[in-house]
């Protein structure tokens, strides 16, 4: 059952790469862009956060707090964080769980991997709502980050 526009966000608490619990109730009153990536250190992954990591103003701005979650360990994404200097949280679901909630997990990735999240972009009002939801199926694309802050500057007062 895929998560549509006005459902309530599903929660959740992972680590994030300092290995504290992060929950998304800890938003609670600001907007969430909640994205899920495959894996750390991929051409497109790397590209996409990058992207992310250099108009972070525009979405503060607006706002949003940005999340980056994947399947990758505790460590691995310390490890991605620490030389790509990304400004916002990444979370490992290495347990699957909230990639499944979100529906956004391929049953098999590349060179045979299972379980491994799905590129996708959800816009998280500050009650927990749904506002935009995008999963793609094809890992070499990217979410339309236009359509994300278009989402987010109608949640503007």
């Amino acid at each position: 059952m895929s998560l549509k526009i006005g459902d309530t966000a599903p929660a959740f608490t992972l680590r994030n790469t300092e290995k504290e619990l992060v929950s998304l109730k800890d938003f609670k009153g600001k907007n969430v862009v909640l994205l899920f990536f495959p894996m750390a250190f991929t051409g497109v992954c790397t590209k996409e956060l990058c992207d992310m990591r250099d108009s972070i103003g525009d979405y503060e701005k607006l706002d949003a707090q940005v999340i980056a979650i994947s399947v990758d360990s505790v460590f691995t994404l310390g490890k991605w964080k620490e030389e790509q200097g990304f400004n916002f949280t990444l979370l490992s679901d290495f347990n699957k769980t909230v990639s499944k909630k979100y529906d956004a997990l391929y049953k098999e990735f590349v060179f045979e991997m299972k379980g491994v999240s799905k590129r996708s972009a959800f816009v998280i009002d500050s009650k927990g709502v749904i506002r935009y939801a995008e999963v793609l199926e094809n890992a070499g694309e990217l979410p339309n980050f236009e359509a994300v802050r278009s989402t987010l500057r109608s949640l503007q007062n």
